[in-house]
């Protein structure tokens, strides 16, 4: 008897932790799969001016809810997506109390499709067009996570709550550095309006779409909604120093930065002999600069001592510059070296003017691509003498010389005992 109620104790344990043991993981996954969703928030400008009857003979604002019921049945399941409005409570004249008007509709999260339907029906076009602080507010409606983040912001007029200009607030949460894009719509807009718009989507990398009809507001932001869940690499914020000692040091991976104008950025990358550095960076201009700049990225030992550089220049007709470098470190003479890496300085630098009265912070966006690996076959070293990849060429040159010295002798020798013998 007893022996039968220790086996039938040690079966129940048995399957307690097999339970546990299968439940846990399950948990692990799910809270994994929740951290690395991806998030999107609709921002919806309800202020008067929605109720415009303009777009296929109905109003903005009809348009935008059937809009969105057709957005909400089509949106992808690993998509959690939420809804902010701005300007759709308060109806009163104070300016102060209007730029303050912004709602979380439908908070950001998986998604109920019933209820975030009922949640839009309830909506009418009320009061102002505060877009700069519903922008701060929607940014913070999509903190943590490691997934994509994205704000498509609907608006068919300009921000009525200078001076928190909506322009320069897309400037302050692309340099947070948490890679949040913001993608905008203009309904029927005006010349002052695309720009607005426009200028916001450049700050974050994001983009500015026209919009005229109800279907083409409909097929705009299911595609931006499908979009973010489509797999992207996210850059990973890094501040640069102003000199290579106490810099940040970096592996292989994306990184995104800001570099304010008349500056340098200084990183660190550790490379190991018969590795190969490859590195690039990207620098936009998300506001009016001056034509003509240019990018410099230089990689130099800790000495100072340059290894080799790339740089390029525009005139004006882009709005992104880029450039790269390759540094193959030789293979280790002896087995003691293999490991000891050595320490390589990137610095970057550009020529970007800002235009007049264009705020000189946050600085200019830059992104950084790093990416060691296996150097090729009997790589030399590109930094012998300080020369860079000019080495084999001077070599060349050297050679050449010789060769065309000795010609040159032989031949005044041979005029010269012709003229003798004439």
């Amino acid at each position: 008897m007893i022996t039968r109620q220790r086996l039938a104790a040690g079966v129940f344990v048995l399957l307690a932790a097999l339970t546990a043991g299968i439940a846990v993981p399950s948990t692990a996954v799910a809270d994994e799969t929740t951290a690395t969703a991806p998030k999107v928030n609709l921002l919806l400008d309800v202020s008067g001016s929605m109720r415009a009857k303009d777009i296929d003979g109905q109003s903005r604002m009809s348009a935008a809810k059937q809009a969105f019921n057709e957005v909400l049945d089509a949106t992808p399941e690993e998509v959690q997506l939420g809804i902010r409005t701005l300007g759709a409570n308060y109806p009163g004249d104070d300016r102060k109390t209007g730029c303050k008007d912004t709602a979380q509709l439908y908070p950001v999260g998986p998604l109920d499709r019933t209820e975030a339907k009922t949640a839009v029906a309830t909506l009418t076009p009320t009061g102002w067009t505060p877009i700069g602080p519903a922008l701060l507010k929607a940014a913070d409606d999509l903190e943590g996570g490691e997934g994509t983040k994205r704000i498509v912001l609907i608006s068919d007029g300009e921000d009525t709550c200078a001076p928190l200009d909506p322009c320069e607030v897309a400037r302050e949460i692309a340099a947070k550095g948490i890679g949040l894009t913001i993608d905008t719509l203009g309904l029927v807009p005006s010349a002052k309006l695309r720009v607005q718009l426009s200028c916001i989507a450049e700050a974050t990398g994001g983009t500015y779409t026209s919009i005229e009809h109800r279907d083409e507001l409909t097929d705009r932001v299911d595609q931006l909604v499908d979009r973010a869940a489509d797999p992207v690499v996210v850059p990973k914020a890094v501040e640069g120093t102003d000199a290579c000692a106490g810099a940040p040091t970096l592996t292989s991976g994306l990184f995104t930065d800001r570099e304010e104008f008349n500056q340098q950025r200084w990183y660190r990358v550790d490379v190991k002999p018969g590795q190969e550095l490859r590195a690039s960076v990207s620098v936009a201009a998300d506001r009016d600069v001056n034509p003509h700049y240019g990018v410099l990225l230089r990689a130099v030992t800790v000495k100072n001592r340059e290894i080799v550089r790339g740089e390029a220049a525009g005139n004006g007709r882009t709005d992104v510059i880029s450039t790269g470098l390759r540094y193959p470190k030789a293979e280790a003479e002896d087995e003691e070296d293999e490991d000891t890496a050595e320490t390589v300085c990137l610095q970057v630098t550009h020529s970007y003017a800002p235009a007049g009265g264009v705020k000189a912070t946050p600085g200019l966006p830059l992104e950084i691509t790093v990416d060691v690996v296996d150097g090729p076959d009997q790589a030399t070293d590109v930094a012998s003498f300080g020369l860079g990849r000019g080495w084999w060429l001077l070599g060349v040159l050297v050679l050449v010389g010789f060769l065309a010295g000795v010609l040159w002798g032989w031949l005044s020798r041979w005029r010269v005992a012709v003229w003798r013998t004439n």
